[in-house]
C-alpha cells in the first residue's frame, strides 16, 4: 500500500512537472510573439519613413519644376547692356506668370531668347509697341513720329542701327533697347531685330543679387 501510495504521488507530481512545462512553454511563444510583433512594427515603420521621404521629394521636385516652368526663373546677369538699371553679375528672379494674363508693357524689362544660339538668353527693355513705328533720328526714339519721352537710356545714341530708317512693328512684336545704348545688342541689331510676344520668356521682376540691391526692380 505504502509503495502504491508513494507511486501516485510520484505521478501526480510528474503531472504537475509536465504542466508546468506546458506553462512555460506557453510564456515563451508569448515572448516570441511580441518579438516579432516588434520586429514588424519596425520593419513596417522603417517603411512608412522612406514612402514618407519619397513622397516629399517627389513633391518638392514637381513644385519646383512647376515653379520653374509657369511662375519664376532665376538668371544671371552677363554683360553691361542694362547699366545702369542693371550691373554684370546681379541675379534676378524673372516673372513668367504675369505675361499669361497681361500684355507687356512700355519699358518692362524683359528675357527673350537669342535665335542664333542655344540656352543664350537677351535682357532688354520694350520701347515700341505692337502696330507702332520706331525710328532713331539723332540719337534719340520717335514713335509714330514724335520723340519718346523716357530717360533710361544712359546716354544718346551714336548707332541707329536698322532703326535708322522708320521700323512699322507687327501686331505682335515689340523693339526692344539696352539701357546702355552705346553698348547694347538690341533690335538695332538684325541679328535680335523686333521680339515677337511668344519669344518672350518673362519680365524682370526681382533683384536676389547683391543682397545691398535687394528688391523689386521698377520698369515704369
Amino acid at each position: 500500500m505504502f509503495n502504491k501510495k508513494n507511486k501516485n504521488i510520484e505521478l501526480e507530481e510528474e503531472f504537475i512537472d509536465l504542466d508546468e512545462i506546458d506553462d512555460l512553454d506557453e510564456i515563451e511563444l508569448d515572448i516570441i510573439d511580441l518579438d516579432k510583433e516588434k520586429v514588424e512594427e519596425k520593419e513596417f515603420s522603417w517603411v512608412r519613413e522612406i514612402i514618407s521621404t519619397a513622397v516629399y521629394l517627389l513633391a518638392v521636385v514637381a513644385v519646383t519644376f512647376l515653379f520653374v516652368q509657369f511662375v519664376g526663373q532665376r538668371t544671371h546677369v552677363n554683360g553691361d547692356s542694362m547699366n545702369v538699371t542693371l550691373e554684370d553679375g546681379d541675379n534676378l528672379i524673372v516673372d513668367k506668370l504675369s505675361y499669361r494674363f497681361s500684355e507687356p508693357e512700355r519699358y518692362d524689362i524683359i528675357v527673350f531668347p537669342y535665335q542664333y544660339q542655344e540656352k543664350t538668353y537677351y535682357i532688354k527693355r520694350i520701347i515700341g509697341m505692337p502696330g507702332e513705328t520706331v525710328q532713331i533720328i539723332d540719337g534719340m526714339v520717335y514713335i509714330d513720329g514724335e520723340m519718346l519721352d523716357e530717360s533710361y537710356g544712359k546716354e544718346v545714341m551714336q548707332y541707329s542701327g536698322v532703326a535708322g530708317d522708320p521700323i512699322e512693328l507687327g501686331n505682335d512684336e515689340y523693339f526692344v533697347l539696352g539701357d546702355n545704348r552705346n553698348n547694347s545688342s538690341d533690335s538695332r541689331d538684325p541679328s535680335v531685330g523686333n521680339i515677337k510676344e511668344d519669344q518672350i520668356i518673362g519680365k524682370a521682376f526681382i533683384r536676389i543679387w547683391p543682397l545691398n540691391k535687394f528688391g523689386i526692380l521698377k520698369h515704369q
